[in-house]
């Protein structure tokens, strides 16, 4: 890892106070506790960043490495305060690290101990000083924290404090994130990463307090697919985990002017590693850029990676309408410091769960990313309609009649024309939306119009092949 900043290495800081909290695998907490000393000369900023994981090691800071720009900066004299321990030390044990010097020979310097008077527990805090300006820090700390809600972290709390050292001695606070008292089941993260995207979308991207009840009166606006692709236990990359979830929101008729700047034709591609937030690695856009769209009913027109955050750009996307996406990648093994992966394996790890949760929501939602060819198909059916409708009901055939109002579910008091072409109309969109949904190669022959079985939802993945079993998760 990279700093160029100190907003950068206080997101490594909390990254790394997170895989603590996952090693320890209970209920933790997270704390970001900002203390500005205006009236000091100069005035400076203490940062403190501690959680309730396992203890600290020194291999954590040993990956860091601090560019030029920072090494030069003079608002940081380079210097972080470690306090750690262990559930099994009797002592917190403080330590002061220079990360200016070069990674080789960084030494922590060892200080007095403190005595925890027999009490048991773990945790780990880091705290430096900076001339920097307290707003600025405010600003990135809290969107970083504001993204980690996206996760709904089990078990986890966060909480961010500021002091401004005002005369009156104010405080003010913010509690991020409550905790989730639920355990921790790798089966059900993608569950949290929905809810939280599903949050995400209704408060307008976060940058509202509560949901806009304007434009969402209800989660029915919103569509939702997800997906999750992992490798085999059998596979040298065994552990790596890639969940995607994509939400589609249809912006209600009364929506305020003002929201529509949140609806517009771009999706920014919401990227975490290992349960935080960080920049969209290389590989994953390139997953992104490989996919075929257009099966899917959508049309790339441009994408970006200005600052590595993925922005992709829609043609032709309905008014009202937006795309969001979260991508997540992590490892099922808490490893500290974070181990190095392979372009190759993510890349396919994206693809995959990115395409099951475009599947996923199809399946879930009739009518929903519908290719241009079926759209066409689609147009046809309420005159294909109206004139076996007429067929039926103009014959002289009371028999045939009868059996074709049966076969459609009708009575024979429901023989309005409008009924049982509405009824038609509605076996013709079904017969289509599922051939949409089957893979062009699989050769299986469509259901009867009117055969039950024609509502039956399946799923075929990209590699569908008689026989096969899909769902919305994979397994390398």
């Amino acid at each position: 890892m990279e700093a160029s900043s100190i907003h950068e290495l206080c997101r490594y800081f909390m990254y790394l106070a997170i895989q603590r909290c996952r090693l320890l695998d209970d209920l933790c907490r997270l704390s970001v506790f900002l203390k500005s000393s205006p009236l000091s000369d100069p005035p400076f900023v203490r940062i403190s960043i501690s959680d309730t994981g396992v203890g600290s090691c020194l291999e954590e800071f040993l990956d860091i490495k601090i560019s030029r720009d920072l090494i030069l900066d003079e608002t940081w004299d380079g210097v972080i305060s470690v306090a750690t321990t262990n559930i099994c030390d009797d002592k917190i044990y403080h330590q002061n690290l220079n990360l200016k010097g070069e990674a080789s020979t960084r030494r922590l310097t060892k200080l007095p101990s403190a005595s925890k008077n027999g009490a048991r527990f773990s945790g780990t805090e880091i705290s430096l000083s900076t001339l920097e300006n307290v707003d600025n820090l405010v600003v990135q700390i809290i969107d970083y924290l504001q993204k980690m809600r996206i996760l709904m972290i089990p078990k986890l709390a966060i909480e961010f404090v500021i002091d401004r050292g005002d005369p009156s001695g104010s405080r003010c606070e913010n509690i991020v994130q409550a905790i989730q008292c639920v355990p921790l089941s790798s089966d059900s993260n993608i569950e949290y990463l929905k809810s939280g995207l599903e949050e995400y979308v209704l408060r307008h991207n976060n940058h509202l307090q509560n949901i806009c009840h304007t434009c969402f009166p209800n989660r029915g606006h919103l569509k939702v697919g997800t997906g999750v692709a992992c490798y085999s236990e059998s596979s040298r990359n065994a552990g790596q985990v890639m969940e995607a979830v994509i939400v589609i929101s249809q912006l209600s008729e009364s929506t305020s002017p003002s929201c529509f700047q949140v609806c517009d034709r771009k999706t920014e591609v919401l990227y975490y590693k290992d349960f935080s937030p960080c920049l969209i690695s290389r590989s994953s856009l390139k997953a992104l850029t490989s996919i075929d769209w257009k099966s899917y009913g959508l049309t790339l027109r441009s994408n970006s990676d200005e600052n590595s955050n993925a922005l992709l750009e829609w043609e032709n996307l309905p008014l009202g309408l937006h795309i969001d996406m979260v991508l997540h990648h992590y490892q099922k093994k808490v490893v500290m410091p974070p181990a190095k992966q392979m372009d190759t394996t993510e890349r396919n790890l994206t693809r995959k769960a990115v395409k099951f949760a475009l599947d996923d929501l199809k399946e879930k939602n009739a009518g929903v990313l519908l290719t241009a060819q079926t759209l066409k198909i689609r147009s046809y059916a309420p005159d294909l309609a109206r004139s076996l409708a007429g067929l039926v009901l103009s014959s002289n055939d009371s028999n045939f009649q009868g059996e074709c109002l049966s076969l459609l579910g009708l009575q024979s008091q429901e023989i309005e024309s409008e009924t049982v072409e509405n009824c038609i109309k509605e076996r013709l969109i079904s017969v289509i939306d599922l051939n949409d949904r089957k893979p062009h190669r699989n050769k299986e022959a469509a259901p009867y119009l009117f055969d039950d079985g024609c509502y039956e939802v399946h799923n075929f993945p990209d590699d569908y092949e008689e026989g096969d079993e899909a769902n919305n998760s994979f397994e390398l």
